[in-house]
């Protein structure tokens, strides 16, 4: 049952018609509704599936952009990246303090919230040595919101008439990881997915950064350094597709094949949500995470909406 599903969220009616009505939402919507009714089915196939999968999408979607364009395009959003960042850590460390909740715990949600979810927490971590309950705990808050964001986003920046270059801007700064950024990106369409995932992978890049200040505030000089390298062959994808005279017919098939990982991605995501990983979350570290998510949010779209057209 579980292997038919993967085939009619990748394979509907395209064969037939070119058409394929799965969205990376429904696919995620598709993957929760399976967990949920069924339990979570092999959770650490899909776990690392999902890692894999959605870093060779990426860089898959770079053979599809232009990265003179993109890098013109994105520019706008850079400075409030860097002031985001350290400005939800510093509010979520006080936050976090104020509520009485576990140090790690509120640097980890503080750190999936303003870089890039999960693969932040899963980065900084073991640096902080971080045990598996504060690590399923800033996990489960963080895909929880993350998985609610790709759901309401889109008909939020509809309803506010956001243009592409708007929506794509805040969708990469406001979502916590970069599967739901991409995935809402695309909803929105071709212009928001494309500098939705350069901005979202720009600020990716601060996982390296961050982990070196985890070192000094923890003080453990011997952590290992998790660096998220498919970013730069995302950034090589662009150079590739801009310079070397890529045939469009290769580079429209394997963007085509990106966006097919990206909705598997979401299916694999969503069937790793459980009812424990719900409970286990807890109230203060939830409200914690809606907070940080609330502030980021609500910011960084008064920016985006006073600042670019």
């Amino acid at each position: 049952m579980y292997i038919a599903l993967i085939i009619i969220v990748l394979f509907p009616w395209d064969i037939v018609t070119a058409y394929n009505p799965v969205t990376p939402a429904s696919a995620l919507f598709i993957g929760l509704m399976f967990a949920l009714c069924f339990g979570c089915p092999f959770p650490k196939f899909n776990k690392k599936s999902s890692k894999y999968l959605l870093q060779a999408s990426v860089v898959g979607l770079g053979f599809g952009m232009n990265v003179v364009e993109s890098l013109k395009s994105g520019s706008e959003g850079m400075l409030f990246t860097v002031v985001s960042v350290v400005g939800v850590m510093v509010f979520g460390v006080m936050f976090g303090y104020w509520m009485h909740i576990n140090r790690k715990t509120a640097y980890l949600i503080s750190s999936g919230t303003a870089i890039c979810g999960g693969s932040a927490i899963a980065a900084v971590g073991p640096v902080l040595h971080a045990d598996e309950e504060e690590m399923a705990v800033s996990l489960g808050v963080i895909f929880i919101l993350n998985a609610i964001a790709l759901f309401i986003f889109p008909p939020i920046g509809h309803f506010f008439d956001m243009s592409q270059q708007q929506f794509g801007t805040w969708a990469a700064i406001a979502i916590h990881d970069t599967s739901s950024v991409v995935g809402a990106g695309d909803a929105y369409g071709p212009e928001a997915l494309q500098l939705a995932t350069l901005i979202k992978l720009t600020r990716a890049l601060w996982i390296i950064p961050m982990a070196f200040v985890t070192m000094l505030i923890f003080r453990d000089k011997k952590a290992k350094i998790s660096i998220p390298w498919f970013i730069f062959l995302f950034i090589l994808a662009m150079i590739v597709n801009t310079y070397c005279g890529l045939p469009e017919a290769v580079s429209t098939w394997l963007v085509w094949l990106a966006k097919k990982g990206l909705v598997l991605t979401l299916f694999f995501i969503g069937a790793s949500l459980s009812l424990s990983t719900i409970k286990s979350v807890g109230t203060r570290p939830l409200l914690l995470a809606v907070a940080l998510w609330i502030l980021i949010g609500v910011s960084s779209f008064i920016v985006v909406e006073l600042t670019i057209p």
